[in-house]
């Protein structure tokens, strides 16, 4: 597991007291091999005018950068699409989060406007090429773990009930929650939802915390917004 920096400015530090309920994902367990999951805590901009820009932007950097035709031999998109089957998922059939995000990009479409940290998850997702989910802070609650779905498990999703059988999936206590091709729909982004959860899932060795929390950080700095800074005590 891959836990996020405090220094980073754009999530905020939590004050040290309140880590236990602020940052859930502290001791998430994982039982897939392969994986490293890049937590952190997101803030709605103060100038929300800039975020359709910045889809506009990802867009055509997305296009300039990708093709349709050799996107399954990039090797972070072929990595995440060998963990999949590992898990026993085909990603084929589930395509995981980032690379339906990319296909629809590269074949013409946009971005939809759904929520600007929905929407920033989703230029994040394009710009690092691995799954990134948002989750409604408070939504979840440790302990988490990360495994595989069992046979006959369904999961209440954005999609609507959704088979969790053999699909890599995050739960807490209430059960699961979220997955890298769609999340639960307890954990959803609503229209006033301020603050909420960031989770990237990487291929261990190929991306880093680092790189997640930079990314982050130049896409939130991109709306003009100033960096999030909490005192610790």
């Amino acid at each position: 597991m891959v836990r996020p920096q405090e220094s980073d400015p754009i999530v905020g530090r939590e004050l040290q007291g309140e880590r236990g309920v602020s940052e859930p994902w502290l001791g998430l367990r994982s039982e897939l091999p392969g994986w490293d999951l890049a937590w952190c805590s997101v803030r709605l901009p103060e100038d929300r005018s800039q975020v359709a820009q910045v889809r506009q932007q990802t867009e055509q950097n997305i296009r300039q950068r990708w093709r349709l035709e050799t996107l399954s031999k990039d090797p972070v998109i072929a990595a995440i699409r060998k963990l999949f089957r590992a898990a026993g998922c085909d990603p084929t059939r589930y395509r995981p989060s980032s690379e339906a995000l990319l296909r629809r990009v590269l074949k013409g479409g946009a971005l939809p406007a759904i929520h600007p940290l929905v929407d920033l998850n989703n230029c994040l997702s394009l710009r690092l090429g691995v799954p990134c989910c948002v989750l409604a802070k408070g939504s979840i609650a440790a302990p988490l773990t990360f495994r595989r779905g069992l046979e006959g498990e369904e999961m209440d999703s954005l999609r609507g009930p959704f088979n969790l059988t053999g699909k890599p999936l995050l739960e807490d206590s209430q059960g699961p929650f979220g997955t890298p091709i769609t999340d639960g729909e307890r954990v959803r982004i609503l229209a006033g939802t301020r603050e909420g959860y960031l989770v990237a899932y990487l291929p261990t060795g190929m991306l880093s915390e680092e790189v997640v929390h930079r990314a982050v950080g130049d896409l939130f700095g991109e709306t003009g917004s100033p960096p999030q800074q909490t005192s610790a005590s």
